[in-house]
């Protein structure tokens, strides 16, 4: 009866629970983990914050999938001018790119201190082939369960961010009351935590999925008023909500568990091996183990989800087939997008760069076009020509305009100062 109750409840969980979990991908852990050891618990704050505007920001996404049936690159298409879809999928795919070379970096790198026998760069091939295997010979419906499960690895942080004893009226003081410097450093740190928190691709990730499930269902006929519409939307707003939050809840942990580790001792985070005893004080030498598996867990959740989003950009801007549901002779061009961007993305692991500091550059370049990009979601999301009735709210509105004045200053400062 219990485990009954609990598939029910695990089948609730939908894209949004997905793309809240892909959100903490090795790029994330990483970022959190450096904001903390160098700005402490006057890091906290960033996960209260950024709760509000990623989810409002999410839920405008998967409004977007489910009225027009299409991801962000097909609505761009249909109602704006092609030069400027050429000009945002450009970005996106060059910033998934970059993504899913820093996260097998990070794999490769964490696998290697398990078995440094084996080659970094040999850990980095075999990961990048097992991805392309799995996203080409496995089932869509499949591949999503598992997302599902990868992402429950995901709770160690929080286990060991509880085990470890801190002083939580110094944690409560720091939230309300952070202390920071205004300098270049500062400012970077926020806006790489705010660009993998509110990521670009994941934008469109969550339009995509949220139309293939609005096709699967065959709501196509759906009327723009129509009563079971508007209860997909408040499902839809449940489910973004609950993943946002649990992203959230792991960057949190994630961030207090490095401050007290390392930034208490003086120590910044720079290394990878460094990086990995985050979890040593909950499990002591198990801990790297469990550390791994987890970097690992989510790099492989993570970086089909970033092929994937490149695949289906490029698909609905030059009107090729499109689906992980597809067989690859049914939507080749779609399948060797996953491919390419897969193997460009390794041939960085061959550039000798330093796992953390790529995986930190990785969440800068996205908190720098971020701006852009959720500025393009706000006019998708306000037109009426393309939303009919189901615009944006005064409230979707002011959040959505907050996270983007707050991302655009904190990248004017970066440049200036």
């Amino acid at each position: 009866m219990i485990v009954k109750k609990l598939k029910k409840i695990w089948r609730f969980f939908g894209p949004g629970f997905i793309t809240g979990a892909v959100d903490d991908d090795p790029v994330g852990i990483a970022t959190y983990a450096i904001a903390g050891s160098k700005l402490g618990f006057s890091s906290l704050w960033t996960a209260f914050f950024t709760y509000p505007l990623m989810t409002a920001v999410q839920e405008m996404c998967a409004r977007i999938g489910i009225i027009t049936k299409m991801g962000l690159a097909g609505v761009l298409k249909k109602h704006y001018p092609f030069l400027f879809l050429v000009l945002v999928a450009l970005l996106m795919v060059s910033a998934n790119i970059l993504n899913i070379g820093a996260d097998i970096s990070g794999m490769s790198a964490t696998t290697n201190l398990l078995i440094p026998w084996v080659p970094e760069k040999a850990l980095a091939l075999v990961y990048s082939l097992l991805i392309v295997y799995l996203m080409i010979f496995l089932n869509f419906k499949k591949l999503i369960k598992y997302f599902k499960w990868l992402s429950l690895t995901l709770l160690f942080y929080m286990a060991a961010a509880l085990f470890v004893p801190h002083d939580w009226t110094e944690v409560l003081k720091y939230i309300i009351t952070p202390k920071l410097t205004l300098n270049k450093e500062t400012i970077s740190l926020i806006i790489a935590v705010f660009g993998t928190t509110i990521s670009p691709y994941l934008f469109f990730w969550q339009t995509t999925e949220e139309a293939i499930e609005e096709k699967n269902h065959h709501h196509e006929h759906w009327h723009i008023h129509d009563e079971k519409l508007k209860k997909e939307i408040t499902h839809m707003e449940e489910d973004v909500s609950l993943g946002m939050f649990f992203s959230n809840l792991i960057m949190f942990f994630v961030m207090m568990l490095a401050a007290t580790l390392f930034f208490g001792q003086g120590v910044s985070i720079t290394t990878i091996n460094e990086l990995s005893k985050l979890l040593k004080p909950l499990l002591g030498s198990l801990g790297q183990w469990i550390f791994t598996f987890g970097i690992v867990g989510t790099g492989l959740l993570v970086i089909p989800v970033l092929a994937a989003s490149s695949a289906y950009i490029l698909a609905e801007t030059f009107g090729w087939k499109e689906g992980l549901e597809k067989k690859f002779h049914r939507a080749k061009e779609f399948y060797l997008v996953i491919i390419l961007s897969t193997l460009l993305a390794l041939l960085m692991n061959y550039f000798n760069f330093n796992p953390v500091k790529l995986l930190f550059y990785t969440a800068l370049f996205h908190g720098i076009i971020s701006p852009f990009l959720i500025l393009t979601i706000l006019s998708i999301s306000n037109n009426k020509k393309v939303m009919g009735t189901y615009v944006n709210s005064s409230l979707s509105n002011i959040l959505g305009f907050g996270a983007f004045m707050i991302m655009a200053v904190a990248v004017i400062l970066y440049f200036i100062l």
